[in-house]
């Protein structure tokens, strides 16, 4: 699938292309499901293509010749990864850990879509408790993969997802790459937060910053991509704000999320009816959630507390609650106001740190729901 809406964006680069003004270094920045990394992919296959068609200022990869064909699939030979990885199960503590030792999943990854986002990338990994970053072994792979000769005689690209999530050594040495890089070496960063990347990469890149999409042209990709109808994929659009990866995510009901919900409304009930042993019982079981699932509960819940308090406005426009969400909230919202929405937020903001932090899960979520009791009365 190519970029959805952003034309005046991929005009610009088709032009710079056309004029022979190709940047060593780009940075695309905005909000996740924007399309950051489908026109990252399309620049590269541009670039990457042996016969690549020009008709006036606009310029599109061939789709024939065998470059075409080998990026497709994400495996030209000249077209290089970087991305967040963990540390696979069966590597020691001393061993290197870099992006190559999870290409076969990422390549996966991309075949089956190429709008998805962090969540999405953790889950095939098969993460538990870990974090995903750019390991600073990156960088000597980078430097050693970049200091190579094409292979096709060409350019060399390569593809930064989420840079922000690098190791401090791992993006000095990529400054260093920055300043220098090998001849015909295009380095294209795709950033949902430009603003945690060191100052010093941000002047070295050409940015380009990329905005949430329009609801009509989420809904004409539902439409004509997916099959929904017009009023199912205007639904799921509004619900999107502005990320197709969240459109998508919104059609498959996704078991975490629905689950998310139950937990919240268990939660909820409990709280209200002070029922200190179940509150206990469902801090026990959420406990046992490893703690990347556990922030993304937080997540959630905070995303949840907002709309309620939102829905109080009677501005439908503004609001984005599933059907199961919006059936729960026409009677949960109104113990959200301007009395406890602020507190409620900090203490899910404050669980959620503890949990990055490994305190004890089962004190976390138990003091969060002791603290709940008192703030949904007021």
């Amino acid at each position: 699938m190519s970029v959805i809406a952003q034309r005046h964006i991929v005009s610009r680069l088709q032009k710079q292309w056309s004029e022979g003004r190709i940047p060593h270094a780009l940075l695309l920045a905005g909000p996740e499901g924007c399309g950051k990394m489908p026109l990252a992919l399309d620049y590269a296959r541009l670039l990457l293509c042996e016969q690549p068609l020009k008709e006036e200022e606009q310029a599109r990869p061939c789709e024939k010749c065998r470059g075409c064909a080998m990026s497709r699939t994400a495996a030209h030979p000249d077209l290089h990864f970087v991305f967040p990885v963990i540390r696979p199960k069966n590597a020691s503590s001393a061993s290197r850990v870099v992006c190559d030792l999870w290409l076969k999943e990422w390549r996966e990854m991309l075949n089956d879509g190429v709008y998805f986002d962090l969540a999405a990338w953790e889950e095939r990994m098969g993460i538990e408790n870990q974090q995903p970053i750019i390991y600073s072994d990156e960088s000597e792979e980078i430097l050693r993969k970049v200091s190579l000769v094409s292979s096709q005689g060409g350019y060399k690209v390569v593809v930064i997802w989420l840079p922000e999530l690098m190791h401090v050594s791992c993006s000095n040495k990529l400054l260093k790459l920055l300043e220098e890089p090998p001849a015909q070496t295009v380095f294209i960063l795709c950033s949902n937060q430009p603003e945690k990347l060191l100052p010093t990469i941000l002047s070295r890149t050409q940015r380009i910053d990329m905005k949430a999409l329009p609801e009509e042209e989420i809904a004409a990709a539902l439409r004509s991509e997916r099959g929904l109808s017009e009023t199912d994929a205007a639904h799921i659009a509004h619900l999107a704000a502005g990320s197709y990866t969240r459109a998508l995510r919104q059609i498959s009901v996704n078991n975490d999320e629905r689950e998310f919900l139950d937990m919240f409304i268990l939660l909820m009930r409990k709280c209200y009816l002070r029922d200190i042993k179940e509150m206990h019982a469902w801090s026990e079981h959420i406990a046992t959630w490893g703690r990347e699932r556990q922030k993304a509960f937080l997540d959630y819940a905070q995303r949840l507390v907002r709309e309620n308090f939102v829905l109080n406005f009677g501005l439908p426009q503004l609001n984005f609650l599933s059907k199961d969400e919006a059936a729960f909230s026409v009677n949960f919202a109104r113990f959200i106001n301007e009395r406890n929405v602020i507190g409620i937020t900090e203490e899910l903001a404050l669980a959620q740190r503890d949990i990055e932090q490994n305190v004890n899960a089962r004190m976390v979520f138990f003091d969060f729901s002791l603290k709940m009791i008192v703030l949904l009365i007021q």
